[in-house]
């Protein structure tokens, strides 16, 4: 017999997949310019002149076997290293290389760290809105997730309910700013508060609440907005963090975990993620991207384009009567659907060929998530999509 739970989840893809998936089928039949997929948040922003430059100088400058043969299990100490050095130049740190561990982009990042801490009995708390793998990473381990309810007048965390759902088998905190699917921001009253009562949390149960941050929207921000680096504020902290958002390179799977000197005995835990590593065949991560993303360091794509597209969808979905929070990062807008039932909203959404993802999934029902990271003749196109949507349900209503 095979693993029923395994069955369960590679028989089916997530909401947010088969909605991708139906768009590319819609495209085939009416064109893709006539479909407005915002589905996938897959960065449409073009990779930086200078990935496509660090990928030929290592073709034609280095050997087969340095490009391409394996690198140490964890990642290749230079590119480490010089990870650990823009680090410390950004936040006057001391990393070094063995502190840094190579993954297959933020899903690697993040399974491997909850691998790490986490087992059989704990508890894993993460504040809804949240990106819906988490509930499959962590169970992965053994442990439960749990979900703080969202507080959606500004999609902040909702402290009181955050402290009754802490307990002794709280093993470690999921922290995703900027946010997937609100696009908000953590304030820093926010930030400040987590750790205040994280620290009280530790000292009362006497073990570690690990903070797991995960990292992908950290460059993409907007308004001046405020993302705090939590090592220094909190310090059972791991990072986890990947390329793909900010160098627009989602599909070759990049990315780090971090765990600085600071955490409770950093060595057991950076030696638990390696072993995590291992024991889900995440080591070696791709060995030319690990090299080219070293040359890359500080580099973004042209990330104005996404503060293009929020602003122009913002506006315009508030003049049609839609309910939005404001994002101040990442490329998503979380929007209240004109129904109880943001499933049937998204049904009703597709008939004009707008495709979003329900808020179900994200443990947040009655909204959806608008991934705006498209082209922004696109978001100009949808607009009358968009309204027409909107004058159905006031029709509705009348």
């Amino acid at each position: 017999m095979i693993s029923q739970e395994m069955y369960e989840l590679g028989s089916k893809r997530s909401v947010i997949r088969e909605i991708f998936e139906f768009g590319k089928r819609r495209a085939s039949e009416v064109g893709a310019e006539n479909v407005y997929d915002f589905s996938l948040g897959n960065p449409n922003a073009p990779a930086p002149a200078a990935v496509k430059e660090a990928l030929l100088a290592l073709l034609n400058e280095e050997d087969s076997v340095a490009v391409h043969g394996y690198t140490s299990a964890q990642g290749d100490a230079e590119v480490r290293q010089a990870i650990a050095d823009y680090l410390n130049g950004l936040y006057s740190t001391a990393y070094r290389a063995d502190q840094l561990y190579m993954t297959v982009g933020a899903a690697a990042s993040l399974s491997v760290s909850m691998k790490a801490v986490a087992e059989a009995g704990d508890e894993v708390i993460a504040f809804a809105p949240y990106f819906p793998e988490y509930k499959v990473f962590v169970e992965a381990t053994g442990a439960s997730l749990v979900v703080v309810p969202p507080k959606t007048d500004d999609f902040q965390i909702e402290f009181g309910a955050f402290e009754r759902l802490i307990t002794p088998k709280t093993k470690a905190v999921l922290v995703n700013t900027p946010n997937n699917p609100t696009g908000v921001v953590y304030s820093r009253e926010t930030v400040d508060r987590l750790c205040a009562l994280l620290k009280k949390k530790e000292s009362e149960y006497g073990h570690a609440i690990y903070l797991i941050t995960d990292e992908p929207y950290r460059e993409i921000v907007y308004d001046d907005a405020e993302v705090p680096w939590f090592p220094s504020l909190y310090a059972n902290t791991l990072v986890c963090y990947s390329y793909s958002k900010s160098l627009s390179v989602p599909g070759e799977r990049i990315g780090y975990v971090l765990v600085p000197e600071e955490v409770e005995e950093a060595e057991k835990v950076y030696a638990a993620v390696c072993g995590a590593g291992r024991a889900l065949g995440y080591v070696c991560a791709p060995s030319l991207f690990q090299k080219a993303i070293a040359r890359c360091l500080g580099q973004t794509a042209d990330l104005s384009v996404y503060r293009t597209n929020r602003d122009t969808l913002y506006r315009a979905l508030g003049e049609y009567g839609f309910e939005c929070v404001l994002p101040e990062g990442a490329f998503y807008l979380f929007v209240k659907a004109l129904e109880a039932d943001a499933n049937a909203f998204c049904e009703r959404a597709q008939r004009h060929d707008l495709l979003f993802v329900p808020g179900d999934g994200f443990g947040c029902p009655g909204y959806v998530r608008i991934s705006y990271c498209v082209r922004p003749d696109t978001v100009r196109r949808s607009l009358p999509a968009f309204a027409k949507l909107a004058e159905e349900y006031r029709t509705a209503v009348k």
